[in-house]
């Protein structure tokens, strides 16, 4: 199973793309572990940050609904 990001040849992890976010982020509202997702630890590295700075920003919801 390859990484979503390096199939689709993405370098950087936009924190603006919600969407994209949501699909890394559990029920619960916590970041989906690189085993579950499939993603390499680069790409999990910037999805973390990514993910961090949407919820820090507001874009993103801390918690689910």
């Amino acid at each position: 199973m390859d990484c979503y990001f390096c199939q689709r040849n993405i370098k950087e992890v936009d924190f603006k793309e919600t969407q994209l976010l949501r699909r890394f982020i559990s029920s619960s509202g916590k970041i989906k572990p690189k085993k579950k997702t499939g993603i390499c630890s680069s790409h999990q590295r910037k999805l973390a940050q990514a993910i961090k700075r949407a919820r820090y920003l507001g874009i993103l919801s801390p918690t689910s609904k």
